[in-house]
């Protein structure tokens, strides 16, 4: 089975497959502006949600399961960008400009350790995956039927 084949098989319909020859193909993809992403209603009264973990922007809130999650702003921010939607990797250069105001890479990467640090105490909760020489995502949320 080509590798491609297996990674839709085992994606199973979660999100969408972007196919690129190589890395410098990806970066031009990745930076290039695309369509607007549908956003969910809640997400536009000011909270994201992924799984059972709800982002409060305007109230500046993290809970998981219900239960508050404390985030430092920047760590908060970032969350939130990568929490959109499924899959989407957010290039270094975009989230220190969004979330950082401009900072460099090593603020970024001092800013995404602490984030994994209070990420990884939550059961199924989600995870920071580093896309190597581009930047960072975040696994699809998980489906009901996963539990």
């Amino acid at each position: 089975m080509a590798m491609r084949e297996r990674i839709l098989s085992q994606l199973d319909g979660r999100a969408p497959v972007l196919s690129c020859s190589d890395l410098t193909e990806l970066r031009v993809l990745l930076s290039s502006p695309g369509p607007e992403p549908v956003r969910p209603l809640t997400e536009a009264r000011g909270l994201v949600e992924w799984g059972e973990l709800v982002v409060d922007r305007a109230g500046q809130l993290v809970t998981w399961r219900g239960d508050p999650l404390p985030l430092t702003p920047t760590e908060r921010e970032l969350l939130v960008l990568l929490v959109g939607p499924p899959l989407v990797v957010w290039t270094y250069e975009q989230l220190c400009a969004a979330a950082l105001g401009g900072a460099d890479t090593a603020v970024l990467q001092s800013a995404i350790k602490r984030l994994r640090r209070r990420l990884r105490s939550l059961p199924g909760g989600p995870q920071v995956h580093t896309v190597r020489g581009v930047g960072y995502r975040l696994d699809g949320p998980p489906r009901p039927d996963d539990r």
